[in-house]
């Protein structure tokens, strides 16, 4: 469930059913050398900075044979069922062909790299015909069709432009790799005589680039649901801020009157008192209305998202957001025992900090054909990794009497304990240990994983 996406980031992508709610709780175990703690990093910077949550119809987790094709053909019907319906089609290309991509990627050794790269040039290949064979013929819908196409197009040369510059290379594939060029070759002439772009747009990097982004977020419109955030307990923080100023506005003024009624004349004394009072004031106050505020916040829900369908403006699910730094002893006793199961020398002390996400889908149904929403949820480790020691150290080697040394490079792990609920009674308790330098993620390796049907420890 919980997997790489950047050099610094993983995400995780439960789906959703109509009427159904889920929770999701994410309990890091942070080593105090990586130095991340509430001063150095609050939990409103983390979650405006590093965290995003988007929901859109299902389109992840496939790859390009499962891609659905069938509502591009639609071309009857209302204009905005067919501009939804083409989106959908070419957003699920477009994420299917990123996941191939990477996982292709992967393959190091080039007998293996080609034969895959080849499979899925020729996949691609397919998708565009399918696209391409159901122009539409009316005038209000061919601008649609005509922006789909073109960042379609775009985006397939970029991918496999990028593959065949970072996969491996070897004179043996020569024949595969003229292919690939070929392909890419083939598919920015066809833009050129399609004049789907200027050529001044052409010649600037940049404004091609941006203009693609802008198509991007055209093909979007009615996949991905739009989201409105809203910080709850923003108008309870107020109140307590003004409760606690008015408690001890009322406690410095008893003291003042006491003061005065002490001395008849005004002092030097009477000065010095009154000052020293009110310096008083507001050391503590602060230092208070921290305290009183966490404590009453503490297992209260921070911020409430809301997902609208982007063309009909329904509410289809709400999602609320905690998160907060705790104690060990805080956590449920389940995940305690999970993380109890590691070996004594990673026990080491660490920082902890709690995620929660509960969603709500309010919808009955959602498109015709998908009967489920994906959630993706994307935690970038970035400022965790801003405190790292930065170098290399070295490993000596005894060899014959010959002294011989190895680069290694500094590594550091987090543990992460997953516990997902679909219902009351099913729990998904899972353990990732996440090795990572200052630039990327290492590794992410699942240790443990147990599917009970047990009461909820919470």
């Amino acid at each position: 469930m919980l997997k790489q996406d950047e050099n610094l980031s993983f995400i995780i992508e439960p789906e959703l059913k109509p009427r159904t709610e889920q929770r999701l709780d994410l309990y890091f175990s942070i080593p105090n050398e990586m130095s991340v703690n509430p001063q150095t990093l609050s939990e409103e910077s983390f979650f405006n900075n590093n965290f995003k949550s988007h929901l859109a119809y299902n389109a992840n987790n496939i790859h390009l044979p499962l891609v659905r094709s069938r509502f591009v053909s639609k071309n009857k019907g209302e204009q905005q069922d067919y501009r939804q319906n083409l989106n959908l089609y070419c957003y699920q290309v477009r994420l299917a062909l990123n996941a191939d991509i990477k996982d292709t990627l992967k393959y190091q050794e080039a007998d293996e790299f080609y034969p895959g790269a080849i499979e899925l040039c020729e996949q691609t290949k397919g998708l565009l015909k399918k696209l391409r064979r159901y122009t539409p013929e009316d005038e209000k819908l061919l601008p649609f069709y005509k922006n789909a196409d073109n960042y379609l197009s775009w985006h397939v040369e970029q991918s496999f432009l990028k593959l065949l510059d970072e996969g491996p290379r070897s004179s043996d594939f020569a024949k595969e790799r003229s292919e690939l060029l070929e392909f890419c070759k083939a598919e920015n002439s066809y833009r050129e005589e399609q004049e789907y772009n200027s050529q001044s747009t052409l010649e600037d990097a940049n404004r091609i680039t941006n203009k693609m982004r802008l198509l991007q977020r055209l093909i979007e419109h009615g996949v991905v649901l739009n989201r409105t955030t809203r910080h709850l307990n923003s108008y309870l923080k107020r109140m307590v801020k003004g409760t606690v100023t008015a408690v001890i506005m009322a406690f410095v003024m008893l003291v003042v009157l006491n003061a005065r009624s002490n001395f008849t004349e005004v002092t030097a004394t009477l000065i010095l008192i009154l000052g020293v009072i009110y310096g008083l004031r507001e050391i503590f106050k602060e230092d208070i209305t921290r305290v009183i505020w966490r404590a009453i916040v503490r297992g209260r829900p921070k911020w409430r998202f809301q997902f609208k369908n982007s063309i009909t403006k329904d509410k289809i699910a709400s999602q609320y957001i905690w998160l907060e730094y705790t104690t060990f002893k805080r956590i449920p006793k389940a995940v305690r025992r999970i993380f109890s199961k590691r070996r004594h020398q990673n026990k080491q002390a660490a920082q902890w900090l709690h995620f929660a996400s509960e969603t709500q889908v309010n919808a009955k149904e959602f498109l015709p054909g998908y009967d489920t929403l994906q959630q993706t949820m994307q935690f970038s480790l970035a400022p965790f990794a801003r405190y790292l020691k930065r170098g290399e150290g070295k490993l000596y080697h005894l060899d014959s009497n010959k002294i011989s040394k190895q680069a290694v490079e500094r590594r550091y792990q987090l543990n992460v304990v997953l516990v997902f609920t679909q219902s009351e009674e099913e729990t998904l308790y899972q353990r990732y240990k996440i090795t990572l330098n200052r630039s990327k993620i290492i590794n992410i390796e699942r240790i443990y994983s147990q599917t009970d049907i047990l009461k909820d420890e919470r």
